[in-house]
């Protein structure tokens, strides 16, 4: 998210009547993941296909990518074969294909892929022994702006199916290695719907969230919960309001919500979490290398 979920406007959503939908068909089931290899190379190849920019993506390690609609791509940095330590993040609203490199407005720490590549350097200076991937998965079509779509969880619910076939099928291909979840805005709904689905992942981590799509960290699943929420950040504005499907109820920020904090110190608002120099990148690698205490 780059701007406040909630405008004076928009808050009024949370008493109005909830459209009734008629029912429709179960969603199709998730792809199952190729193993790694196949995957570059197919995707790869789609990149050639697509032209543009994003054929000059092809030398690196995209597990997927699909330029329809918005977009999806889900990019490895490090050597997910031989990883011991596997770090995913998911972005939040207005994140698209067209900015998954760049960044949204051409705001660089915006940008999946430069997150990722700021985890993975920090980890790898943190602990130069440690064999450590980072994944930036736009794995799913987050909302735009904020309408209707962004106080809701229906695309949170969409994402979160999503990125649980993806971890399992990363658990299948690396079956000992230690998973961390991290979520930032929007995207840590998706992370904590899917969280307990994922018994095995070690590690949920919420970075300028609204909620989690739970009312208590306990409701996640196994996993040790964290999270941060910075003195600057807008979304201590939203109202910690749930109306029926309206709204995400309790942040895990809240004290009550049972999360674990972590520092917040050099975050200059919401999109600052994951930048070189932040406190909370640094105590994210921590969480991620298993060397972070409560």
């Amino acid at each position: 998210m780059s701007k406040p979920l909630l405008s004076a406007a928009a808050l009024l959503l949370l008493t109005a009547p909830i459209p009734v939908h008629p029912a429709t068909a179960a969603p199709a089931p998730v792809p199952a993941l190729p193993s790694f290899a196949v995957a570059y190379r197919d995707s790869a190849a789609a990149m050639q296909r697509a032209g543009g920019p994003y054929a000059t993506w092809a030398g690196r390690r995209f597990l997927s990518f699909d330029p329809a609609g918005d977009g999806t791509a889900v990019e490895v940095v490090g050597d997910l074969t031989k990883a011991d330590r596997v770090v995913i993040l998911v972005p939040g609203v207005d994140t698209t294909l067209k900015n998954f490199d760049r960044g949204l407005g051409g705001v660089a720490r915006r940008a999946p892929a430069v997150q990722a590549r700021a985890v993975y350097w920090k980890l790898r200076t943190t602990d130069r022994k440690a064999k450590v991937a980072v994944v930036a998965w736009l794995g799913y079509d987050p909302p735009e702006g904020i309408g209707l779509a962004a106080v809701r969880e229906q695309r949170a619910r969409a994402g979160a199916r999503a990125l649980a076939g993806f971890v399992e099928g990363v658990r299948r291909q690396r079956p000992r290695a230690s998973v961390t979840l991290v979520g930032h805005s929007y995207g840590a709904i998706v992370v904590g719907l899917a969280a307990p689905r994922l018994p095995f992942v070690h590690d949920v981590v919420a970075l300028g969230a609204p909620g989690m799509g739970a009312a208590h960290a306990s409701d996640l699943g196994g996993a040790r919960v964290w999270s941060a929420l910075a003195p600057a950040d807008w979304m201590r504005r939203i109202p910690q309001l749930r109306v029926f499907d309206l709204g995400h109820g309790r942040r895990p920020s809240d004290p009550s919500f049972g999360a674990l904090p972590l520092p917040t110190d050099g975050v200059a608002g919401h999109d600052y979490y994951l930048t070189p120099g932040s406190a909370t990148l640094d105590a994210v690698a921590q969480v991620a290398l298993g060397t972070e205490t409560a």
